[in-house]
């Protein structure tokens, strides 16, 4: 195995920690939470949360260089797909990215989203 396989593998094996890290956590604080597969381009995130009502979260967890933009697209796909495939109002879920902090725990992980998702604003366009 050449160096960027298995540095390819030690990435997925870090992050795949990062997730179970996460829901561990989330779990332990009362949270129903689950983990989500890889369904190839039409990915779900990482993490669901089962909210009141039948609302959900959808979490793309990071364990990765910090790249803001690009992870709140990819979470606002994800979150599309997630509807989609479950038949639900995209606008029953919401999505956030959590970016581990290098050092530390769960807890103090990055939450990221916009301003309007965070406020429930109209859509702008």
């Amino acid at each position: 195995m050449d160096q960027i396989a298995k540095r390819n593998k030690a990435n997925k094996r870090r992050g795949a920690d990062w997730e179970i890290e996460l829901m561990t956590g989330l779990r332990s604080v009362g949270e129903d939470v689950e983990r989500l597969r890889l369904t190839g381009a039409e990915d779900e995130g990482d993490l669901a949360i089962r909210e009141d009502g039948g609302l959900f979260i959808v979490v793309e967890a990071k364990n990765a260089k910090f790249e803001p933009g690009p992870f709140l697209d990819e979470a606002q796909r994800e979150r599309l797909n997630f509807a989609k495939h479950r038949g639900i109002a995209p606008d029953r879920v919401e999505s956030v990215v959590i970016v581990k902090r290098r050092g530390k725990g769960w807890r103090h992980a990055f939450v990221l989203t916009t301003v309007e998702a965070y406020f429930g604003l109209d859509a702008a366009e």
